[in-house]
């Protein structure tokens, strides 16, 4: 593991980053954001934002419904998140925000809607436009200028979150380089009629550490 401190405000300076090197178990993420929330909480840590890649795993999320899962191809994990089914896998980087909102600003939607600009200006990054869409919980991105069918929207990052005691805890799941056919054993969010993509897919040649350095240099524009 290491770890990165970024400040740019009060807020953000006890904001701790923490970058896996090695692929975490779901169950193992969950237990150790739940600790971590309490001592938050208990003004005994400071926030935390966790970036990781899991082993391959569904998560179902508390509007998942089961005939979402269509094919059990990995682990399925019931988890208190918010969502339906999504997967988690090697490629994928998946950041765990763990923000005290009271401080901050107690408004659930807002801090979706925040995290949601994170995701949109990281992928500006890569000159990447990624896009809200009502009704659709993520980030979307049109493929026609990536050389695929125009009006096609793909989902590029996934959102599913919880908030204890005005703790926010899980976060985002923003594709990189996945084996995007590990999709096809559930109805992503839900959403049938869209499917997934990663930068890579759209030709854009992204290593995780460029993902990471583009999630830590706008985070203070969006939470700072």
């Amino acid at each position: 593991m290491s770890a990165l401190e970024h400040s740019s405000s009060p807020a953000a300076e006890a904001v701790e980053w923490r970058i896996e090197a090695r692929p975490v178990d779901y169950p193992e993420a969950v237990a150790a954001m739940e600790e971590r929330v309490a001592a938050i909480r208990a003004g005994t840590a400071p926030e935390l934002v966790w970036l990781l890649e899991h082993p391959p795993i569904y998560t179902a999320g508390t509007s998942a419904r089961d005939e979402d899962l269509l094919e059990a191809r990995f682990p399925v994990h019931r988890t208190g998140r918010g969502g339906e089914f999504t997967y988690h896998g090697p490629g994928q980087r998946v950041a765990y925000v763990l923000l005290d909102l009271k401080r901050r600003n107690p408004d659930v939607r807002a801090y979706v809607r925040n995290l949601e600009e994170w995701l949109i200006r990281s992928l500006a990054r890569f000159n990447v436009v990624g896009e809200r869409r009502c009704g659709r919980v993520g980030i979307w991105v049109d493929r026609g200028p990536y050389g695929g069918e125009r009006g096609r929207e793909d989902k590029i990052a996934a959102i599913g979150v919880r908030v204890r005691r005005w703790v926010s805890f899980h976060g985002v799941a923003l594709n990189v380089e996945p084996d995007l056919s590990h999709f096809a054993g559930i109805v992503p969010c839900g959403i049938r009629e869209h499917g997934v993509t990663s930068l890579v897919d759209l030709g854009i040649p992204a290593t995780m550490a460029d993902v990471d350095a583009a999630l830590i240099g706008t985070f203070p524009e969006v939470f700072g």
